[in-house]
Formats: structure tokens, sequence, C-alpha cells
């Protein structure tokens, strides 16, 4: 054949078959994703089309196989069923109705409903939670449940994993999950999970990536929930791992670099809600649904000890993830930002919103409100944080207060405050990340005792960091501001 007939061939085939991708993937990829993302995706494939195509297959898709998904709404639906006709919410009536309507879409969503009497308490000193949670394992008589984003056994986490070792030897069962990938990406991991089959611990991954065992599904969704339930009468969640502060990095070593977290401990019938996220989870992992009316695995909700005083909270757990259809938290967080009437203050180590956020919060500050943001002055993510970044102009364009946290400390709390009353706390961050890729648990507060408490830990927040001005930010350098564009686009590769 004449090599220029051919050539011409080799071009024609190739347009037709890049046309042809493209036609599909204008069909494909809008479906239930939200424009920014499937514009992302649109033009990637478009511009390399060999990567795009390649990209997309390996994480495209940002839910779950339909297996689990069809698991999470039966468990959903039981959750629901067994809190039918339950009202443990005692203060209900003073409740404003925007609020009201927040926890009907909260329970509609994830199952679970809003119950009273508890007590919460903020610890934010990082090794003081961890000892915490070990004093109260040492209390145990039935069941310990852990479950953590990240597992590690070192020095810092050594007192924990006595007390585990201690329950189990007084006949405590002790269940801990972690992720998978994230769990074996840590220094010395194969010692962390042999230190646990020595102990005699129950475990499992979550989301393990295991393609040869028939465990795989889109690589990079990752199980990110933080909490520890004891005998479901004292629980604790937030946004800290269950290791060393410095996370046991060369990188992070080299730069001292140090998490600084935020954990809330509580009593009272929450914890029973907050331990059903992880029967859920343990559910899903291992196969094995726990025998809710076992001492081993539950206390009944009946059963909790109410918290009767003026200073007893109303909470709700409030669970998100791939396996959910919508993003739960997203929601909760949008629905608190447009019913706040005086302030919302934000803490996120990983800021990068969606346009719903954004407008929330820039709404929020046409209104009227004080709205602040807490971030770290550094970031341990370079994209992340880049992506973070391209955000800051806008954000004091509206009359957002940023306060950057300084280094070598890592913000990694996760809260918000609305007005004097209600607060939300757990392991979620306010980015897409967070809304669509991980699973995560908040709590969402209401109590004008938390809220001060949580006040004073935004005040030491303020005290030490440095406000970020308009004037500041305007000269940044143009190459930074480069970079932070960049990320910013492929932050909506859902």
């Amino acid at each position: 054949m004449d090599p220029v007939l051919s050539t011409n061939l080799a071009w024609i085939v190739g347009l037709l078959a890049h046309l042809a991708v493209c036609i599909i993937a204008l069909v494909v990829i809008p479906k239930r994703r939200k424009p920014t993302a499937a514009m992302a995706w649109i033009l990637i494939i478009v511009l390399l089309p060999v990567v795009g195509v390649v990209s997309y297959l390996v994480i495209g898709s940002v839910k779950l196989p339909e297996r689990r998904r069809a698991e999470q709404r039966r468990i959903t639906a039981t959750i629901a069923a067994a809190a039918e006709g339950l009202d443990l919410a005692t203060h209900r009536d003073s409740w404003p109705e925007w609020f009201a309507r927040v926890t009907r879409q909260n329970q509609l969503l994830g199952g679970l409903p809003v119950v009273g009497g508890n007590t919460g308490l903020l610890l934010d000193d990082y090794r003081q939670s961890i000892d915490a949670m070990a004093a109260e394992i040492g209390t145990a008589e039935h069941f310990v449940h852990v479950e953590f984003f990240i597992v590690s056994f070192d020095d810092t986490t050594r007192g924990f994993f006595a007390a585990l070792e201690s329950a189990v030897a007084r006949g405590v069962t002790v269940r801990l999950l972690a992720d998978h990938v994230s769990s074996t990406r840590i220094a010395h991991h194969r010692e962390t999970f042999a230190e646990l089959d020595r102990i005699g611990v129950e475990w499992s991954y979550m989301l393990p990536v295991m393609p040869l065992k028939g465990k795989y599904q889109r690589p990079d969704l990752r199980n990110h929930r933080k909490l520890v339930v004891i005998d479901g009468r004292v629980g604790f969640m937030g946004s800290q791992n269950l290791i060393d502060r410095s996370y046991n990095a060369p990188k992070n070593l080299k730069r001292g670099l140090q998490w600084q977290e935020l954990v809330t401990r509580l009593e009272g019938p929450v914890v029973t809600t907050l331990n059903a996220v992880f029967v859920s989870d343990w559910l899903t992992e291992t196969g094995e649904r726990l025998d809710t009316s076992s001492p081993a695995a539950v206390l009944p909700l009946g059963a909790a000890v109410v918290d009767g005083s003026a200073e007893a909270i109303e909470c709700q757990v409030v669970p998100s993830g791939p396996s959910y259809e919508t993003e739960n938290n997203l929601r909760l967080f949008l629905s608190l930002l447009y019913g706040a009437s005086e302030r919302a203050i934000i803490t996120s180590p990983y800021f990068v919103p969606d346009e719903a956020m954004m407008y929330a919060i820039t709404s929020a500050c046409q209104r009227g409100l004080d709205v602040q943001l807490f971030v770290s002055e550094i970031g341990d993510q370079g994209p992340v944080f880049h992506a973070q970044r391209s955000y800051y102009g806008e954000l004091l364009d509206a009359g957002v207060r940023i306060f950057r946290y300084p280094a070598p400390y890592i913000l990694h709390a996760k809260h918000v405050s609305i007005d004097d009353d209600i607060a939300v706390i757990g392991s979620s961050n306010m980015d897409i990340r967070s809304f669509s890729l991980d699973f995560e648990v908040s709590l969402l507060v209401r109590g004008r005792v938390f809220v001060q408490r949580m006040r004073e830990v935004e005040e030491h927040y303020r005290s030490v960091s440095r406000e970020l001005t308009r004037e500041e930010w305007a000269r940044e350098p143009l190459s930074s501001t480069f970079l932070d564009g960049i990320a910013r686009l492929t932050s909506a590769l859902q």
C-alpha cells in the first residue's frame, strides 16, 4: 500500500476513534456528576485521550459497587426502623424550625436520630486524647470498638495498645477497623497488625484494594472515620488518627511537622448511635452481623445514662460516604451555613469547597454574618494546599476573615460552630474529597456550653495564628498563583 495513503488512513482512523471517544464521554460522564467535575474529565479526555480514558476507568466512578451500596441502603433502613417512634431530644420545642428541618434531613439520609441528655468534653492535646482513650479502655467490661483511618503501633500509641491487650486478657471483646491503603502506607505497618494479632484483637481492613482476592473498588475511595466506643457508654470521635503526631513520615520529621487535633469525648445515648456506625462498617467489611442484643456488641439506647443537667447536649451522628446516594456531610454543612444568623466559624485543614459551598459561605458574608476560616500556614499535601490557596482571594473579597495556624503545625482539626449554640465536629474536611470520596462521620451538637468550649479552642487558634489580609494576598508571586490555579482545576476530577 502507498505509504502516504497508509499514513492518511491511520490519521483518519485515529481522528474517528478520538471523535467516538469524545462523543461517548459527552454521553456518559455528565450523568449524576457536577458540571465542574464533568467538564474537567471531558477536557482531559479531549486533550489527552489515552491518559484521560485510562484515568477515568480507574478513578472515574465516585461510588462503590452496587453490592456495597445496596448493603448500605439495607443498613440505613434497619437503623431508621429501630429509631422510628423514639424521641430522646428533650428540648425539641426550643429548636428553631430551620434546625429541626436539618435534623430531619440528617435522619432521612443517615438513619440516625437526634438524642439528648449527653455530655461532651473537648480534647485538643494530642497525647492527652490518646491517653484518655486508653484510660477508658482500661475500664471496659464488655466490648471495645476502634475505627481509624490510620492505625500505627509506635511510642505514642504504645499505651493504647497496652490497654487493648489488658482488655482482651480480661475477656473483653475488642474489634478494630483500619483503612487498608492508608494504614499500610505508614512505617512499620506489618509490626502494627502483627501486634494486633498477638494481642488477640479481632480486626479487619476497610475498603481493601486486593484485586487478586476479589476485593477491589476505585482505589482512592477511603474510610476516613475516627472513633472509639467503650461498652456503648463512652465514645470518642474527631480528627485524630491513632499514630504519632508526626505520622512517622521521614518528610514530616525532616520538616518538623506536628499535627494539631480536636477530639470530643462523649457520654450518653449518642454513644449508642456512634456505635451503630462502627457496627455498620464491621458488617460491611467482615460480613459479620453483630448481635444487637448482646452486651459484647451494643448497649441498648434505653440503657444509656442520661444527663439531666443544664449542660447536657443534644447530638446527632451523621455518617457519609460513597455508599450513600448523596453527600450527607455537604448537605449538613450547607444547611447550617444558610441557617446561621450571627456567625459561622470553620476549621478545616484541607479546604477545597465546591461551588455550592462557596456560595453558602459568601452568601453568609453578604447577609452580614461574621465568617471566619482557620487553616494551616503550610501544607503537607502540595496539590491540596495549592488548590486551597486558590480560593483565598474570593473569600477575602467576600469578607471572610482567614487565619493561618503557624508552622511547624498542621491544623488538622475539623469543626464548625454556628451562632452560639450549634456545632459540628468529626472527621470531615471542607473539601471535595470528604464530600464525595471518603467515608466520614460528623457529630451535630446543640448546646451553649459545648459551643462556648469550642469558642475557647477557636480563640486559642486566633491568638497564635496570623490573619491574612487582602493587601498581603495581592502580593503573592505569579508562580504561586499559577500553581494554585492548576491545582484548583484538577481538584474537580472526581
